[in-house]
Parts: C-alpha cells; structure tokens; sequence
C-alpha cells in the first residue's frame, strides 16, 4: 500500500513564496513518476510539474521557470517549490505517484495566494 500525505500550503500574499512536501510510505518511491496536481474551485484538475525516477522533469507552461519539482529518493518525498505566485494559482495541490498501472493520490493541500 502506499500512502502520500501533502504538506506546506498556506496562505501567501500574490508574489510569494511557497515550497510543497509529499512524503510517501511503501517500497515503490523510487522507481515511480511522482507529480503535483492542482485544483481550482470549479475547474478540473490539471498537471503542475512531474519528475520521473531519473529526474527528469516536466512542467506546465503557465508555471515554467516559476516552479521547481524535486525529489528526495532517501526521503521517500518530492517537492514543489513555487515562487511568483498568482491569485489564480489558488487551489487544492495534489501529490500524484504513478507505477505502471497503479496510481495514487495524497488527500491535497490549499494554497491560498492573496491579490
């Protein structure tokens, strides 16, 4: 079984600053695809940054050059730092680990940017 828990959201003011954990239990870490979603009141839930198991990265233009995915394979944990943030980047953010087959999500985390 694997269990993702988010951590790091808050309130921040539009400009600021703010880095995401994801910390996940089980064998399969490193070897998986780990990646944030996020999810804005009324709207669907969209692909935010992911890093494969060689570190490979991948972001969505809206973020580019703003956010930064990392992981920690000792840790178990990946994580979002995102800077530059905009009052429309308000959302749930969702942790993501993906293995083949198998997908699974973390319970997500509110990121409030303030105008």
């Amino acid at each position: 079984q694997v269990q993702l828990v988010e951590s790091g959201g808050g309130l921040v003011q539009a400009g600021g600053s703010l880095k995401l954990s994801c910390a996940a239990s089980g064998t399969i870490f490193n070897s998986s695809v780990m990646a944030w979603y996020r999810q804005a009141p009324g709207k669907q839930r969209e692909l935010v940054a992911a890093i494969n198991r060689y570190g490979t990265t991948n972001y969505a233009d809206s973020v580019r050059g703003r956010f930064t995915i990392s992981r920690d394979n000792a840790k178990n944990t990946v994580y979002l730092q995102m800077n530059s943030l905009k009052p429309e980047e308000t959302a749930v953010y969702y942790c993501n680990l993906g293995f083949g087959s198998r997908n699974y999500w973390g319970q997500g985390t509110q990121v409030t940017v303030s105008s």
